[in-house]
């Protein structure tokens, strides 16, 4: 029995405080710079699974005075991202609980869409794209960037070892998930039918004391919270030793002059023909 089937493919990482906070991280220029040159003023801009709404602001204010419709799963973050819209004074940005296989708009009526790890918790990845294709108008982009678990790194090299990386890989994919969608994405986009797709990649990188903190709490609170351990140790996934074993990795790992993480992600840009 998986995750999958006992819990309906639900988001694999939640919507912890812990987790909400890594969100909040993000913005458009470090997490969709592969999208930004190819707006312009006027545009329409769909973003999925928009999360908080902080990447949607930037897209928003990118194309000022045109409009940016962001969409997601989770109602408390589609409040999140309209109050945080508000705030920025971003009139034209609109959020909605939406589903990315089944988009609630007309066909070609975006002149662009974007996804941030988005894709690799769909397990209909090719429902999501075929939807997007459609309400993309012709020369229409889509960007995304999504992890790449392979590549994520926790460092020093004796930090972790591998077997905590494959057992979060696990997770993701017992929810029907893909956990290095970020290497596979030029495929799958040309795949489901675009065209002139570029790849490329980077990193979130944390190194600084704060960073460090910062991501050995959410490793904490969140990969090794009872709510991750149980059904990850009743359904095989790992034991309890191992997440023990992980838990005081990362406790040493906290505070060390050499402790560095990195989350891979690959990106693709690619058109509607």
């Amino acid at each position: 029995m998986t995750l999958e089937q006992s819990e309906n493919s639900t988001y694999a990482m939640g919507y912890s405080d812990e987790f909400t906070q890594i969100l909040h991280r993000r913005n458009a220029e470090t997490h969709a710079a592969h999208l930004l040159p190819h707006l312009k003023p006027g545009s329409r801009v769909l973003d999925i699974g928009c999360g908080p709404g902080t990447i949607s602001v930037g897209l928003a204010k990118a194309v000022e005075p045109g409009e940016l419709h962001g969409i997601d799963m989770e109602e408390s973050q589609v409040m999140i991202a309209r109050a945080s819209a508000a705030a920025g004074g971003h009139g034209n940005a609109t959020f909605d609980v939406g589903d990315a296989t089944d988009l609630p708009f007309e066909d070609e009526s975006f002149d662009a869409a974007h996804t941030h790890a988005v894709l690799m918790h769909v397990p209909d990845t090719e429902k999501v794209l075929s939807e997007v294709l459609r309400v993309l108008k012709p020369g229409g982009v889509l960007a995304s960037r999504e992890v790449i678990t392979d590549a994520s790194f926790v460092g020093p090299e004796d930090a972790v070892d591998d077997e905590a990386w494959n057992t979060f890989s696990k997770l993701v994919s017992a929810n029907g998930g893909h956990p290095n969608m970020g290497r596979d994405l030029k495929d799958v986009f040309v795949r489901a039918g675009f065209v002139d797709v570029e790849a490329s990649a980077s990193f979130d990188v944390f190194s600084t004391a704060e960073d460090v903190a910062f991501f050995h709490g959410f490793v904490n609170q969140w990969f090794l919270s009872d709510e991750v351990i149980g059904p990850a140790v009743e359904f095989g996934l790992a034991t309890l030793e191992q997440f023990e074993k992980w838990r005081g990795d990362m406790d040493r790992w906290d505070g060390h002059p050499g402790g560095v993480a990195g989350l891979a992600f690959g990106e693709a840009v690619g058109f509607k023909a």
